[in-house]
């Protein structure tokens, strides 16, 4: 049996919780989303068959029930956050859609001129639930999230809601 580091949590309290990724729209909030991925801040592996106004992946954090980022298929899938400052990142929240769920994300993630370094590894359920994992407390800049093992057969993923929660330094 899997260990399940990162196993779901409660949500943190509200005066603890804050939004990084709002920190990013904050920053530019135009420029997140209307400008050629050579200045976006969130690469992500695929979008289902490129179709970026319907399953872009800003849609994982717009806060809507009907929308989603869906990847196209492939082994692994990948989304990388690259923040405007220092950060210390405490939980992260997901919310597949049950069938193109995720078995293992690993996080990794790092300061201005380091190299990525795995700082964790969660097991979500294949379900439609929002899940949220408790992070060892880690400063950094950039975070990537692998998701691995996919529930559907062509390896799809689908995130409905996404949060990555801490503070900001």
């Amino acid at each position: 049996m899997r260990k399940r580091h990162g196993a779901p949590q409660p949500p943190l309290e509200s005066a603890q919780k804050w939004n990084l990724y709002q920190d990013l729209q904050e920053k530019s909030p135009q420029q997140l989303h209307r400008r050629g991925s050579k200045r976006d801040k969130i690469p992500v592996s695929s979008v289902l068959n490129r179709e970026v106004k319907q399953f872009g992946k800003k849609y994982m954090f717009d806060g809507n029930a009907e929308t989603c980022w869906n990847s196209d298929q492939g082994s692994i899938q990948w989304l990388t956050l690259e923040f405007p400052h220092t950060v210390k990142v405490s939980q992260v929240q997901m919310q597949f859609q049950g069938g193109f769920a995720s078995r293992k994300c690993t996080l990794h993630g790092c300061s201005k001129g380091e190299e990525l370094s795995q700082i964790a590894e969660v097991y979500p359920e294949d379900s439609n639930s929002l899940q949220i994992f408790s992070l060892t407390e880690a400063l950094l800049d950039k975070l990537k999230i692998t998701f691995e093992d996919s529930t559907d057969f062509f390896g799809r993923i689908v995130i409905y809601h996404m949060d990555v929660l801490g503070e900001k330094l």
